[in-house]
This record gives C-alpha cells, structure tokens and sequence, in this order.
C-alpha cells in the first residue's frame, strides 16, 4: 500500500456503441489482441483458459469469467511468476452508449511508478476499445 491509501483505481471510458454491442467484442478473446495490447499480440484457446505467448511480461495465462447478462468481463492473469492478478471489469449501460469500467488493483510490491505504468496502459487499453467500437 502506498502513503495516500491507494490500492485500487478505477479508469472508464464511454463509448458510443449499446452495452450488449460492446460486451460482446470485448468478452470474445479472440478480439483481446485487438484492444488490449498488455496481453500482447496473440492469444489461443487452452482448454477453459486463454495463453497469450507474447505478451510483454512473458507467457500468461488468462481466465475469463463466464459469459454473462450482467456486463462482467472480470478476469484472472496468471503472470509466469505463477502469480494471479484479478481484473475486475465491467460494461455498463449509459443511456444509448455503455461505460468499460477497469478496476486496476495494486499489488503489494508494486512502486507509484509501476502503478502508475500499468494505469497509462489500461487508460490506452480502454482508449483503444472504444476507438474500435466507435468506427465499427
């Protein structure tokens, strides 16, 4: 935990597509290439999780949580350190559009500055999945 407190931060973006519409690109992961680029630029199926071979922590393994009515997209990231991060997310509705809201949690030994490294690169994440939802 840092001095102010802080172990979670919540980033968001709006995006002009239905909250259905940008559940279902965002909780397909074949489209996780794509959008989240933490997780590298290919993912495959391994039984009920997903391997992404290059991301640019190395070999992760992901786990999604199961296709739902509710907008969850929350999900478990087995580093090769054999740690799991959990990533909460979600889709909400907002009117005619939706919310992607990303719970970025920090781990005990991260510094301010890698916490603030991995919350520049969830905000481009979600920049970049609403940029896709909104030109598609």
């Amino acid at each position: 935990m840092n001095d102010t407190g802080e172990t979670s931060r919540h980033l968001s973006t709006c995006i002009d597509r239905t909250a259905n519409d940008v559940y279902a690109y965002a909780s397909n992961p074949v489209n996780l290439p794509a959008w989240a680029h933490g997780l590298g630029g290919n993912i495959e199926r391994a039984g009920d999780h997903w391997v992404a071979e290059s991301s640019p922590m190395g070999r992760v393994v992901v786990t999604f949580a199961p296709r739902n009515e509710l907008g969850v997209l929350d999900h478990d990231v087995t580093l090769p350190t054999g740690e799991t991060v959990y990533n909460p997310v979600r889709v909400i509705a907002d009117g005619a559009g939706s919310e992607v809201v990303f719970t970025l949690r920090r781990r005990p030994e991260m510094s301010d500055a890698e916490f603030e490294r991995d919350a520049g690169m969830v905000a481009a994440d979600l920049a970049r999945l609403k940029e896709l939802m909104e030109s598609g």
